[in-house]
C-alpha cells in the first residue's frame, strides 16, 4: 500500500482531500485502493460524494484526464463572484442549444464556466418566470457553484449561497421589485417568438 500512497501524492491528490470532479462536483477523496479487474492491477482514488450519497472509484492514472482537479483558489472563488455581478449573456439560439451549451459548462468542472451558467439562467423575483429545463440547469450549475464556494472558503452552504445572491444583486441588469426591465422583457419576448 505505501506505492498506492506514494503516486496519490505523486499527482498531488492527498486522502481526506476535497476535490472537484466534472460530472458531479465537489467530492472527497476517502482513501486510495488497488484492485484486480480484468488480470489487471489498477490504482483507485475512493471518492466519495455525501450530499448525493454516491461514491466513486478514479483510477489513479486517469485523474487527471478525467478532469478531476484540486478546489479552486480563493483569488478564483472572487473572480467567480465578480462574473457573477456582470449582464447575463443570452445567445440567440434556440432554447434546447443553449440547453446543450449549459449542460456542458456545468460538466466541465470549470468553476467560472458553471458560474456563466448561474449568470445566465438567474431571474430575480420582477423577471418572468423559467421553464422547468431552465430551473433544473440552473438549480444545477448553483449547486456545483454553493459546494466549492463553501469548501474553498469553509463556509456553510448557506453562506455560500448569501455571498453568491449578493453578487447577483450587483448585476445591472437586476430590476427592484415593482420595477419593469424593458431589456430583460423584450429579451424574454424574443427568446418566447424563437420558440413559437
Amino acid at each position: 500500500m505505501t506505492t498506492a500512497k506514494k503516486s496519490a501524492q505523486r499527482l498531488g491528490f492527498k486522502t481526506g482531500e476535497a476535490i472537484v470532479y466534472p460530472a458531479h462536483g465537489v467530492g472527497r477523496i476517502t482513501s486510495v485502493e488497488e484492485q484486480e479487474i480484468a488480470g489487471f492491477k489498477l490504482e483507485l482514488f475512493v471518492v466519495s460524494f455525501d450530499k448525493d450519497k454516491m461514491v466513486l472509484r478514479v483510477p489513479t492514472a486517469k485523474a487527471a484526464t478525467v478532469g478531476m482537479r484540486k478546489l479552486a483558489e480563493p483569488a478564483l472563488i472572487e473572480k467567480a463572484l465578480d462574473v457573477l455581478t456582470g449582464r447575463a449573456r443570452v445567445k440567440r439560439t434556440m432554447w434546447s442549444r443553449r440547453a446543450q451549451e449549459y449542460e456542458a459548462k456545468i460538466n466541465s468542472g470549470d468553476l467560472i464556466a458553471v458560474t456563466e451558467v448561474v449568470r445566465d439562467l438567474y431571474r430575480s423575483d420582477a423577471q418572468p418566470e423559467q421553464s422547468y429545463s431552465e430551473r433544473q440547469l440552473y438549480e444545477s450549475a448553483l449547486d456545483r457553484v454553493v459546494r466549492e464556494i463553501s469548501a474553498v472558503n469553509k463556509i456553510t452552504d448557506t453562506e455560500s449561497l448569501k455571498l453568491i445572491e449578493q453578487s447577483l444583486a450587483k448585476s445591472p441588469r437586476r430590476a427592484a421589485k415593482g420595477e419593469v426591465d424593458v431589456e430583460a422583457e423584450a429579451e424574454a419576448e424574443d427568446v418566447q417568438e424563437e420558440a413559437a
